[in-house]
């Protein structure tokens, strides 16, 4: 037992330093999918909320094939499907665009919500003061719903670190990719695997106290 342990913590010492440039890959995966996918979501949103028909079935297709879909399905479709098409990213760009396209759907329901939630009469005394519709939403609408939207945000967010893990499927050299490797190379699978989960727990945790500050900021402002 007591060399079971030994060789447990000799592994983990030995390979924690190698895992850093995959970590590097799942934190530049996860910054860039989770800001392309509020860029896509908040304007998702918009398009819902527009009253043209055409936009809100266009928004109601995209949210209803993420939802409907398995992420995994999405990233090979993206890296292998969309080549034959005459359309081809490489595998980092397929995996970004794969996890934008994802999460974008789900923080355009949040956004949705969020708009929804504020008071009707807001927009009318706006519209009263000679605000254009325009102005409303930037300075009346949208600053209060994205304060609404942090804790959801911050969910989702966190579920985009995790997620980044699948981009292993379509070559990506992330963590789980690694993890995968080293375990083929030496059959240590526990301790290899307890790295990986420790980092990922790492940027998860830095991610969380890092929303908390902002809603709590937020939460300043509004005494």
């Amino acid at each position: 037992m007591i060399n079971n342990i030994l060789e447990f913590f000799t592994t983990v010492v030995v390979f924690t330093p190698k895992f850093i440039p995959g970590v590097f890959m799942t934190f530049k995966l996860s910054v860039l999918s989770i800001m392309m996918g509020t860029v896509f979501g908040l304007l998702a949103a918009m398009l819902k909320l527009s009253h043209n028909r055409l936009m809100e079935a266009f928004t109601d297709f995209y949210v209803t094939i993420v939802r409907g879909t398995p992420l995994l399905l999405q990233l090979i479709f993206i890296f292998y499907g969309l080549p034959q098409l005459g359309i081809e990213f490489n595998s980092f760009f397929s995996a970004v665009i794969g996890l934008a396209f994802h999460n974008g759907a789900y923080i355009s329901e949040i956004f949705r919500g969020a708009i929804e939630s504020i008071d009707y009469g807001q927009r009318e005394a706006a519209r009263a003061m000679g605000m254009t519709k325009y102005q409303t939403l930037r300075r009346v609408i949208l600053p209060q719903a994205i304060k609404r939207s942090v804790p959801a945000l911050g969910n989702q967010f966190i579920i985009a670190v995790k997620d980044s893990s699948l981009a292993s499927a379509i070559t990506i050299t992330e963590t789980l990719m690694l993890s995968r490797q080293f375990v083929a190379a030496t059959y240590n699978v526990f301790p290899i695997f307890f790295i990986a989960a420790c980092y990922y727990l790492l940027i998860t945790s830095g991610l969380s106290r890092l929303l908390l500050r902002v809603e709590r900021r937020f939460k300043i402002y509004e005494r």
